[in-house]
């Protein structure tokens, strides 16, 4: 093996090494913004169910929960979720709970609660939708593209409120099978459009400058 080919193989493996660094600090904005887009998107019924069902006990326990999910405590956030049966808070503690099951490597039993989520007709559409991108995350390093963009891709259009997080799904899971190709084009689709969260954005942005360079050494 020649020098340069040494060079190149260590730089990609810095490269990819920077891209999962940067996807694990990032990944875990996506919950907390789940939150917020359910409220936009739910619109005035959707706010107006949270309005009648909330309660102070399960508002009180679903806080505790977050809390101890931020703290690295995650089987105690696991099970403080999973007790809450509130209506209101329990569709969010469920996504909660994926989130903890996700964290602590057990990925078949988050997407099967995402899934029960999303398969629930009784559940508001932004809800179902949320557990869907969920699951996305969750399965990113398990299945290839065409798996999540079977799963996912009604989302893959600009009138889809959730076209940033499902192409950012189909970017990592690309990029993970070494598409390159594929990454850098849903990535460059998150940085170009205007309707996207700046911080989803921002983040295609930076996964962008750790991708192009490997792009050139592949070639």
């Amino acid at each position: 093996m020649s020098d340069e080919s040494l060079f190149r193989e260590v730089d990609e493996e810095v490269r990819q090494d920077q891209f999962k660094k940067l996807w694990k600090q990032y990944g875990n904005y996506f919950t907390a913004l789940a939150v917020v887009m359910v409220l936009l998107v739910a619109g005035f019924k959707g706010w107006q169910y949270w309005q009648l069902t909330q309660s102070e006990t399960a508002a009180r326990v679903f806080s505790d929960a977050v809390k101890m999910l931020e703290e690295g405590k995650t089987a105690d956030a696991n099970a403080a979720f999973a007790a809450i049966q509130h209506k209101g808070y329990g569709k969010l503690a469920d996504l909660r709970r994926a989130e903890a099951l996700t964290a602590a490597g057990k990925t078949d039993e988050a997407v099967a609660v995402c899934d029960a989520l999303a398969n629930d007709h009784n559940n508001e559409s932004s809800i179902r939708d949320l557990a869907r991108l969920r699951a996305g995350y969750a399965l990113v390093d398990k299945l290839a593209p065409a798996e999540l963009i079977s799963r996912l891709g009604a989302f893959d259009n600009e009138q889809s409120p959730w076209r940033g997080p499902a192409r950012e799904i189909f970017a990592l899971s690309a990029y993970r099978t070494g598409d390159y190709a594929m990454a850098d084009r849903y990535l460059n689709a998150i940085v170009a459009d205007q309707g996207v969260a700046q911080e989803l954005r921002a983040r295609a942005q930076a996964l962008l400058e750790v991708l192009t360079p490997l792009m050139s050494v592949k070639k």
